[in-house]
């Protein structure tokens, strides 16, 4: 199928048809005169010929010029000398003129290039000069009584003709200019679009991956180093048995962390969730216990499900899971509680997360103006919630406890039936919630802490946000649909 003709190359081809045009008409005025021309005449018709040979020298070197140019071999620079290689041109054509009048046809192409080389006004006088000397031409060499208005008439029509496909063929070329710096503007814009999502796209992979490791790499790297203090300890006082139960703890937390990386590594994306949420979460409570007593702090932690939990998708999934790891590695390394509650809640228009500590507690905003450059953990987590829409709050008070809540609104993105979890608990005795509100142990009176050096939040509570602070808030409160 032919393909539809461009400007461009139609630019080019009125160029070609304007040069092959003037050559055309140059070689047959030569041969008309050389055919009419009297004989013993003869060093005229050596001048004829210099002049012919002259001409078509002159203009084969300036349609080569402006080939090199029009190509990009050449500097535009070197078009300011087409003016004057047209003046050479012309003067070389009216003296040919002047000898024989066959060349007067010759002027029709140079009428086509003056509005091209040059401004409008110094075009058309020049235009009209040209006109008046093919009409002296014609005069001149015309019989006598044989010369006629229409001998000067098709000549000035002819101009017109030309000046007005000059002038388009300007307007089209101005046209094309614009066209190809449009072009290379969207390309410019374009190759710098796709490098600005290059970088975004890097950046966060990195944010994703810091992420990643955060929440699960370095939350278990921190309870080997805790257990590892202790075991040192309880072997310094020669408890052996404790020291092996401390021992065991850490080599479970590595050999769990080195499964984590593996997926991690293999899969270079989110760590492969390969059992279901409830029981997810249900053994990051029982690790977070085993740790806590490793340590020797005494933390218990009980889990629940109350409602029907939806089947979310994988992000959603991990959302939870790293929620609940994030805020429980906060209450074991600074909150100095004795009991932890993580609650899962499916409602009619949200999942939820609760976890509600027996802490020291703290005051959100004066935690989060301290912590603000150093909480890592916290910052990432909320960047988390919010790119699934889901939202982050945190409600503590001193001496209080504090409730990190994590609230997913249901949309299109869940999808499947829902899917009723009996309750479970993870605990040494502990009773897990059944769906009862239960309020927390007693709070005891707050141990003096030193400066926070963890990753979280710079206060003896865990993790920070900017929500003002409000009183406790048991995750039983509510009964779920």
């Amino acid at each position: 199928m032919r393909h539809e003709l461009s400007t461009p190359v139609l630019l080019r081809t009125m160029r070609v048809t304007l040069h092959v045009s003037f050559a055309g008409l140059l070689v047959l005025a030569l041969v008309r005169a050389l055919v009419r021309w009297p004989s013993g005449h003869t060093a005229q018709l050596v001048t004829l010929l210099s002049g012919a040979l002259s001409l078509a020298t002159f203009y084969l070197a300036g349609t080569i010029a402006e080939n090199r140019v029009a190509r990009g071999r050449a500097d535009r620079a070197s078009m300011r000398l087409a003016p004057a290689w047209l003046l050479i041109v012309t003067l070389l054509w009216a003296l040919l003129a002047l000898q024989s009048a066959d060349f007067s046809w010759v002027v029709f192409p140079l009428f086509f290039l003056y509005p091209v080389l040059l401004s409008p006004p110094v075009a058309l006088a020049c235009v009209t000069l040209l006109v008046g000397v093919v009409g002296v031409t014609q005069y001149l060499h015309a019989p006598s009584g044989s010369f006629t208005a229409p001998m000067v008439i098709g000549p000035a029509i002819g101009a017109v003709v030309a000046l007005l496909v000059s002038y388009g063929y300007r307007a089209l070329y101005r046209d094309a200019q614009r066209h190809v710096q449009v072009i290379r503007q969207l390309e410019s814009t374009r190759e710098e679009l796709a490098r600005q999502e290059r970088t975004a796209g890097t950046m966060s992979e990195r944010e994703r991956l810091s992420r990643e490791i955060h929440d699960t790499l370095a939350q278990g790297l921190t309870s080997i180093v805790l257990v590892s203090r202790a075991a040192q300890q309880s072997l310094a006082d020669d408890q052996r048995d404790i020291t092996a139960a401390r021992l065991a703890t850490i080599e479970g937390t590595a050999a769990a962390n080195l499964a984590e990386a593996r997926r991690f590594v293999r899969d270079l994306a989110s760590p492969a969730l390969d059992e279901s949420l409830p029981a997810a979460l249900s053994e990051v409570c029982r690790r977070t216990e085993e740790g806590a007593q490793a340590t020797g702090t005494g933390l218990t932690c009980e889990f629940s499900v109350q409602g029907e939990i939806p089947e979310l998708t994988g992000p959603q999934r991990t959302l939870f899971i790293r929620a609940a790891q994030s805020t429980l590695a906060n209450v074991t390394s600074h909150a100095h509680a004795s009991r932890v509650v993580v609650t899962l809640a499916g409602w009619e228009d949200a999942v939820t997360l609760d976890v509600v500590d027996d802490g020291v507690g703290f005051y959100p905003r004066a935690a989060a103006r301290r912590a603000r450059g150093d909480s890592y953990g916290l910052s990432h987590l909320r960047r988390r919630a919010e790119e699934l829409g889901a939202e982050l709050t945190v409600e503590s008070e001193p001496r209080g406890g504090t409730v990190v809540n994590v609230r997913l609104p249901l949309a299109d993105t869940v999808s499947g039936p829902r899917v009723a979890d009996t309750p479970a608990a993870v605990g040494s005795g502990q009773s897990a919630l059944s769906g009862q509100p239960v309020p927390p142990p007693a709070v005891p009176e707050p141990p003096a802490v030193p400066g926070h050096d963890g990753d979280d939040a710079a206060r003896p509570g865990h993790a920070a946000s900017s929500s003002p602070a409000s009183p406790h808030r048991n995750p039983g409160d509510r009964s779920p649909s």
